[in-house]
Order: C-alpha cells, then structure tokens, then sequence
C-alpha cells in the first residue's frame, strides 16, 4: 500500500496546528519587573523563587517540521494521541515502506531526554537520529512527546510515554488510527529506545510490559542510551524527587529500580550504552550490575565510547564515534 504523499497527512484535520496548540510553552518564567526575585533553590535545569514561579535556564527547544527527506529517504509525520493530556508522537518511515515486496518493518518507540523539563521530539537533534536511525535499520520509528516539567510535572513523562505506547499497540489488528502503523509495522518486532532521561522512562516502560502486558505485542528488547537514573549525585537526586511531588523519595522504583522490577522487564534482551567520560556513567553501570543480578532470564549487552561524554553523538552523527553508538544500535534492532 502506498504512503500518503504529504508529511503531514494523518487520521486528524491539519495534526501541526494541533501541536503547535498543544505545546504553547505556558512556563511560569520569572518576571525581571517582579519585586520578589528571592530565590528558594537552585538546580541544574532550573531555579525556583520563593512565590513558586520556576524559570528554566533553556525555556526555548527549536522545533522543526516533519518532511520527506530524500537524503535519508525517510518520511515523517506528526500525530495527535491525546489532547487531553495533550501527548503527541513524529512517526518516521523509510520510503522503502512503499515497496510491494517490502515485508513489514521493525518498530522502534523512541523516547527522547532532556532531563524530565527540556527538548522536544520535534527538536533537530531527536529528529535527525530518528530519520538516520530508520533509514539503517530500515525501520518505523515512534517518538514520543511528552509532557516537560513544570507544566506537567513527573509523573507526566512516564504516564504520556505509556499512553503513546498504549496507542501504538493499538494498531496490532491492522485497525488502529494510524494507516503506517496498520499497513507497515510488524508487532512481533517492537522494541523501546531512550536517551539519557529517556532510558529511565524505557525502563519504567519495559517493566510495565512485563507486569501489565501489551497484548499482542511482542516487545523484544530495550535500548537505553546514556541513561539517567539515580545515585548520580545528591543534587542530581533532589532534582527528580523536585520535579515529581508525588516521589517515594530515593527509593522511589522509577529512580532506583528495585531488584523484582528489575526481573520483571517484560523484553528479551536489553542493550546499555554509556559512555567513558559521562557523568552518568556510573548509574548505568550499577543499573547493568543490578540487573544481572535480578533474576531477569534475558540477554544484557554492554557498549562503551571511550573518550567521549554525555550525549556526544548528537552534536555529529557523522563522526567516527557516533557511527559506532548508532551501528550498535541498528544491529541490535537487525539482528533477528
């Protein structure tokens, strides 16, 4: 079945708009004029006063519009999930796809970072990834947009992933909303992929599989890059439990995740990227150590860039090393 022609076609009347209505940035941004400019605390990503307004350092995510690429030969979408809470996913899909004979594809949920409060889906650096990544595997891609803090805070992340991924499976019958996702994915090949505070949220979602179920879908593995979790620093810890007013504190399972989740993951293999001289390098690894010892019956595979930091391979997906990270990822997906 052909794909339809425009980027922006989809099952909802001009879905670009709708986001852009969805995702009006309604932050709480200190005001210069304000008298009371007391600050209460300060952290990474933001800074709180004292009347509760919080303004981000980097309240501004470029966003650009999904396309068809011809130096890829992707073509992407944006859909509208839900408006209430407002969750919406760009779909990515190699022109391939169109051809008679092409089998049905792979299907990667891709959930971006950004710390739980910055970046977009639709910003450069996810899209890009995306549109290579699908292009290689030749493989459908859905990444997801969720809600940041402060306008939702935690738990929104995990919630609108879950929806979304949700909203996926419901395409298993060839019935769903999505002609893409009806006509081109095959659910006995899904996996989810996260970078940094997406990996935590791939996390949160593996053991959700594995508890609640996705029936009908077969989630075959996780990929987490660079992923967040916690132990990183006290300071790194008080950001989350921040964000999230209803925590468990540091033993709350999506911050440090507890040896019967852990063998819980509802997938067969998971693969770990971390990188040499990442800040979160050692949570990864504690994660990586402790779910070797949880019980969980799956593959676990390891991969480490020497030499680089946090995150390195979106600042070049060209450069030696960032073709390594994203081979490793393609493989991983094509192995099967």
């Amino acid at each position: 079945m052909a794909l339809p022609l425009s980027p922006n076609s989809t099952n909802t009347k001009n879905p670009s708009s709708l986001l852009l209505l969805y995702f009006k940035p309604k932050l709480r941004i200190k005001n210069m004029a304000s008298s009371d400019s007391e600050i209460a605390k300060e952290f990474r990503f933001f800074r709180v006063y004292k009347d509760g307004r919080v303004e981000l350092f980097e309240p501004y995510c470029e966003q650009i519009p999904p396309s068809d690429d011809p130096t890829t030969g992707v073509r992407s979408k944006d859909v509208v999930i839900s408006s209430e809470p407002p969750v919406s996913a760009r779909i990515f899909i190699p022109y391939e796809a169109q051809n008679p004979n092409q089998n049905k594809l792979p299907l990667l949920f891709y959930v971006r970072g950004g710390g739980f409060c910055t970046q977009s889906a639709f910003g450069p650096r996810y899209h890009n990834f995306c549109s290579v990544f699908s292009a290689q595997a030749n493989a459908i891609v859905v990444s997801v947009e969720y809600g940041n803090f402060p306008d939702r805070p935690i738990p929104a992340c995990y919630e609108d992933s879950w929806a979304a991924l949700n909203w996926v499976a419901s395409h298993v019958s060839g019935n769903g909303p999505e002609p893409w996702l009806n006509d081109h994915a095959d659910f006995g090949k899904v996996f989810i992929g996260g970078a940094s505070a997406g990996g935590n949220i791939a996390h949160t979602l593996a053991f959700r599989v594995g508890s609640i179920g996705l029936p009908c879908v077969k989630l075959v593995g996780v990929i987490m890059v660079h992923p967040f979790f916690g132990g990183t620093s006290p300071e790194e810890d008080a950001t989350w439990l921040y964000m999230c007013p209803t925590n468990a504190g540091l033993q709350d399972p999506r911050l440090k995740p507890p040896a019967e989740d852990l063998a819980r993951l509802g997938c067969e293999r998971v693969l770990i990227f971390v990188a040499e001289k990442d800040f979160l390098k050692p949570v990864a690894m504690n994660y990586y150590e402790d779910l070797k010892k949880s019980g969980w019956k799956g593959t676990l595979e390891l991969f480490e860039t020497h030499g680089k930091g946090h995150s390195f391979y979106f600042d070049n997906l060209k450069c030696e090393k960032a073709v390594e990270l994203i081979n490793k990822f393609v493989s991983f997906i094509t192995q099967l």
